[in-house]
């Protein structure tokens, strides 16, 4: 049976990777054109037919039904391919089958969202479990791309590594707050979709909060990467320093002009991009 080399694993790991980053944007343009009931049915897109673009609230959520194939297809080739590796890595076949299971966990919530007429606890669900599943990619292609290192977190002194991880906990305190402003604000996907009972204003003072603390957490890192003189982390950390004050200007941009599709279209981009930045402080590279 033919091998595989690491070089070309880590171009099928790359595109399962980023299928998963693009899937997080098909779904928010299903949400902001209001296109999240354009399938009433699951896993039919209605009752008569699987593939239905009747409308282009239909063809919308259609698409983004259709790209899950692309999505499974790249995981499936990141997992019978992972079997073929020269060397076999056991680290890289468990890792792609994490896909998998995440992967079906969002198979079955975006059911959820469907049958419950986008329940906003399972919208966040389904946008928290794609930054899980981003977060397995992102490891799994970087592992792909190692041959020399058996870590999967950068060598950094241990007073910046704590540091990098306590900034790491903001980052998804940041997140998950994000998601409670979008499950509170006006794109639900529908305008008939039920939303969170909260103040927009007042929940929006909580995630910007929580962004003001992970910058000053991200600026502290950066500081400690200059003492000790760490050009990879100094490096990583100005790039997710560029990312967070990027998703603050949208973010306070986009509030005090009452929220337009577009700019909450920009912050779930931007939003993808910080999370990765993050990742990538701490993940081992590619060698």
């Amino acid at each position: 049976m033919a091998r595989l080399s690491p070089t070309t694993y880590r171009v099928v790991t790359g595109t399962a990777f980023g299928s998963l980053c693009t899937i997080v944007l098909t779904g928010a343009l299903v949400r902001l054109t209001g296109s999240g009931l354009g399938c009433v049915d699951w896993p039919r897109c209605s009752e008569s037919k699987f593939i239905d673009v009747s409308t282009g609230h239909t063809f919308i959520e259609q698409a983004n039904r259709l790209f899950t194939g692309v999505v499974s297809f790249s995981v499936i080739a990141a997992v019978l391919l992972s079997h073929l590796t020269t060397p076999k890595r056991k680290d890289l076949i468990w890792l792609s089958w994490s896909l998998v299971a995440g992967v079906v966990a969002q198979i079955v919530i975006g059911g959820v969202v469907v049958l419950t007429g986008l329940n906003p606890f399972a919208n966040m669900a389904h946008f928290l479990v794609s930054l899980v599943l981003v977060t397995a990619s992102f490891v799994l292609m970087r592992r792909a791309g190692n041959t020399t290192s058996t870590s999967y977190i950068r060598a950094l002194p241990s007073p910046l590594l704590r540091n990098v991880y306590v900034l790491l906990v903001f980052a998804v305190v940041t997140l998950v707050t994000g998601t409670v402003v979008t499950a509170t604000g006006p794109h639900a996907g529908n305008e008939d979709a039920v939303r969170l009972g909260f103040s927009l204003s007042s929940v929006a003072r909580i995630h910007s909060v929580s962004m003001i603390v992970t910058l000053g957490a991200v600026i502290y890192v950066l500081v400690m990467s200059r003492r000790v003189a760490n050009d990879a982390a100094i490096e990583s950390t100005q790039t997710l320093l560029f990312a967070t004050l990027l998703q603050a200007a949208i973010g306070y941009t986009q509030y005090f002009t009452h929220v337009p599709a577009a700019l909450v279209a920009a912050h779930i981009a931007g939003a993808l991009f910080f999370y990765v930045s993050a990742l990538n402080i701490i993940v081992q590279p590619s060698t």
